[in-house]
């Protein structure tokens, strides 16, 4: 599983995640970056290995939502040339990664979750947090989860849920989301450098998700410099109609975002007052103690 990327928002004192309000943000205009043209950035250093990176461009390729893939997909998704996909998927199967078993499209085999054991038993935080998650869940009987930033994605690294469903796909440890329209990702977009942000929004796709969804970059700044304010995110209904997330930031012993940790529920149960007025103490108090443990 992916490395944590870490953010730089400071805390003032244990409890208030707030900061000084950083220079302006000027977001620059988006553009096409795929995996081909990453590698690609990297040509002229003598140590970076262009064929690794290709063949982990391919396995991020795949997702829940495409867990079979052929050649001419994998390549229209990563921006790689057939031949080179062709040749990835080859040795991916013979390393026992990816299968074939149709004949044409390819999946991943289950020998791929060795990769993300290493993390999940090398990072003391999703383990450290999960009794928290737990806890939250049987105290107001809500999904919670934590999640780190992972290129223009959120990666889920811990969750506790309920028996309903409150997207209408099952998330799990692994699963992505984008990050801009989530509330965990707004957490950690909020906690990044200006450099960090602006590198970002030079990358992301901002795509219309629902009629409610911010899909601008100066429409995210303005949105981000509030949850910096406030130390919280609260999306409603921006990823999926009928969702509504609030989430706080995990915050280290020097002062920077590390993860952030979120409530999912269905905004015909609980209202915009409830979430902030029940929930969000809540969350405050096990991202508190989150960062605590990180700090022992």
């Amino acid at each position: 599983m992916p490395k944590v990327k870490r953010g730089t928002l400071r805390a003032r004192s244990a409890t208030d995640t707030r900061r000084p309000e950083a220079s302006p943000i000027i977001a620059p205009n988006p553009r096409d970056v795929t995996p081909a043209s990453e590698v690609q950035a990297f040509a002229g250093d003598p140590n970076f290995m262009a064929s690794l990176a290709r063949g982990l461009a391919v396995i991020r390729a795949f997702s829940q939502q495409r867990r079979h893939l052929t050649i001419a997909q994998l390549s229209q998704r990563t921006g790689i040339p057939r031949a080179a996909v062709r040749r990835c998927l080859y040795t991916l199967s013979k390393l026992g990664y990816v299968a074939n078993d149709d004949g044409r499209s390819y999946m991943l085999r289950p020998g791929i979750l060795a990769l993300g054991h290493a993390y999940l038993s090398s990072t003391p935080l999703p383990k450290a947090v999960q009794p928290l998650l737990e806890r939250v869940t049987r105290e107001i009987h809500e999904s919670s989860s934590m999640a780190v930033l992972e290129g223009e994605d959120i990666l889920y690294v811990a969750r506790s849920s309920t028996n309903a469903r409150v997207m209408s796909i099952d998330l799990g440890i692994g699963s992505r989301l984008p990050a801009y329209c989530t509330s965990m990702g707004r957490v950690l977009l909020a906690g990044l450098a200006p450099a960090a942000l602006r590198d970002y929004l030079s990358r992301a796709t901002l795509a219309r998700l629902t009629g409610r969804t911010i899909d601008t970059p100066e429409a995210l700044l303005g949105v981000l410099k509030t949850v910096r304010r406030s130390g919280y995110a609260m999306v409603d209904q921006e990823l999926e109609i009928g969702l509504r997330s609030i989430a706080v930031p995990v915050i280290d012993g020097e002062g920077r975002v590390v993860a952030a940790i979120n409530v999912g529920t269905q905004s015909s149960r609980v209202s915009l007052a409830e979430m902030e007025g029940r929930f969000l103490p809540l969350l405050r108090a096990t991202a508190q103690e989150a960062g605590l443990l990180l700090a022992r």
